[in-house]
């Protein structure tokens, strides 16, 4: 099973940045090809915010809402993976738990209900 561990979160005002960082280990049965983060705001869905593949030279993915603002980015040192979330020109509704989760391809990168192994989160709060 892969081992999931976010850091980085905390408060910031609005059009501050922060940078999150996921670090992910994977086993001999689950391969990570794909290191994606997500978020989930109170009384809303998880969803995809971005997602890179982590071989090759496939540029990443984004949501619509992040576009422009935020970019990911990739490391690797055998099993272990490495994937940052630069965020920039943050607004409130970017304000939620943001969590990481990896697989083996990028392919529906936003359907977190494909996910089983998650990491506990870090928080982003971004006040106006």
């Amino acid at each position: 099973q892969v081992q999931l561990v976010e850091s980085g979160g905390g408060s910031v005002q609005a059009g501050g940045s922060l940078r999150l960082s996921c670090e992910a280990i994977e086993s001999i049965f689950d391969r990570i090809n794909c290191i994606m983060w997500f978020r989930q705001a109170p009384g809303k869905e998880r969803e995809g915010v971005a997602a890179t593949p982590m071989w090759g030279t496939a540029s990443p993915y984004y949501a619509d809402s992040v576009k422009g603002r935020f970019n990911i980015s990739r490391s690797r040192e055998n099993a272990k993976k490495m994937a940052y979330l630069q965020m920039n020109s943050l607004k409130p509704e970017d304000t939620a738990m943001y969590y990481c989760a990896a697989k083996g391809s990028c392919v529906e990168w936003f359907d977190a209900g494909q996910l089983e192994s998650w990491g506990q989160g870090t928080q982003v709060t971004v006040s106006s």
